[in-house]
């Protein structure tokens, strides 16, 4: 999947208006995902994703620890004039929904699940998909 089309996903499937709408969005939540990861779990991510996309989440400085899924959304909030957790959610969950259609293979699907059971809970639900537990 190339940039234009990652937009255009998360265009569709946030129904936003438009795409420069739905790119600041994407530019916002890839911004903040990459800060709320620590740089091995962000460049790992990234190497599966368009350039664009990729630059975007490897461009500010790492978290030291990944933040609970709640913070990733407040920070999200925090970036957006006017935002409230439930619109950061739906950002988030607009953008992160369509990243699994846009990991270049089956290898980077894998490294995206690794990641997720690696992450705090709340955030399998961000990408859209089923909550991970961990066997007793």
């Amino acid at each position: 999947m190339v940039w234009s089309e990652l937009v255009d996903g998360v265009r569709r499937h946030g129904r936003y208006g438009s795409a420069a709408e739905a790119e600041q969005v994407t530019r916002t939540v890839l911004g903040a995902l990459g800060a709320a990861l620590t740089a091995e779990q962000r460049t790992g991510l990234a190497a599966g994703l368009p350039p664009e996309a990729a630059v975007m989440l490897t461009a500010g400085p790492a978290a030291g620890r990944p933040l609970k899924a709640a913070e990733f959304v407040a920070e999200i909030a925090s970036r957006v004039a006017g935002a409230t957790p439930a619109t950061a959610r739906w950002d988030a969950g607009s953008v992160l929904g369509v990243l699994p259609a846009a990991l270049a293979d089956d290898a980077a699907d894998d490294e995206l699940t690794d990641l997720l059971a690696a992450l705090p809970t709340g955030y399998a639900l961000l990408f859209g998909r089923a909550e991970l537990v961990r066997a007793a």
